[in-house]
């Protein structure tokens, strides 16, 4: 009986003893891959904060959990976690590319529509206003108060000029932006001085 208990008992701490081996063996794998998934997590980061953050956040939150396997010894779980974890985080940069195109494509389409009508509506509240400061329109002009409609229509001009800047700096984003703010602009000096003027874009 003693024999077998100790046979038993020496089973056993073989048993562990392999175990332990096994998991130490692991260990090293399991930082290389958490090593990889960082790495690549931080290199699409930026790009992807902007255009796809859910999808960085799902891929963070998954980092956090193999880095608390890693913390518990739990290597297997790393090693068999990781690669899809590694995947994920390689698709962020293309998923981030992809929709920067179409973010990129949208803001082109509206810049284009916008470079059209602002500076036809600029030209027609000038006109406008040429027409209203004649004396022979002074009736017509009655009420209107031109001196603003001049100074409202010299701001709008200043900020086109500096959408047109943005834009050529490659500034998208500021440029549409600013060309919205030139349309409003444009169109309340227009119903300002009783001007039906359809501003597209």
């Amino acid at each position: 009986m003693q024999v077998f208990q100790l046979l038993s008992r020496y089973a056993a701490v073989t048993v562990a003893a392999m175990i332990l081996a096994a998991c130490a063996g692991q260990k090293e794998p399991a930082q290389r891959l958490i090593g990889d998934v960082d790495t690549t997590l931080t290199a699409a980061s930026d790009e992807a904060s902007k255009y796809v953050p859910d999808q960085l956040a799902d891929v963070q939150t998954k980092l956090r959990a193999l880095k608390a396997s890693f913390d518990k010894q739990d290597y297997a779980a790393v090693v068999t976690g990781a690669p899809a974890v590694l995947s994920a985080a390689q698709d962020l940069a293309t998923a981030a590319a992809a929709k920067k195109d179409e973010v990129l494509k949208t803001l082109n389409e509206a810049w284009t529509r916008l470079a059209a009508s602002v500076p036809a509506g600029v030209a027609a509240v000038q006109s406008r206003i040429d027409l209203l400061s004649k004396k022979s329109n002074k009736k017509m002009a009655a009420g209107m108060d031109l001196e603003a409609a001049k100074s409202g229509l010299a701001e709008a001009g200043s900020l086109w000029s500096k959408a047109q800047a943005a834009f050529a700096a490659g500034n998208l984003d500021e440029a549409v932006a600013t060309a919205k703010d030139v349309k409003a602009k444009i169109q309340a000096l227009a119903t300002s001085l009783k001007l039906e003027m359809p501003v597209a874009g």
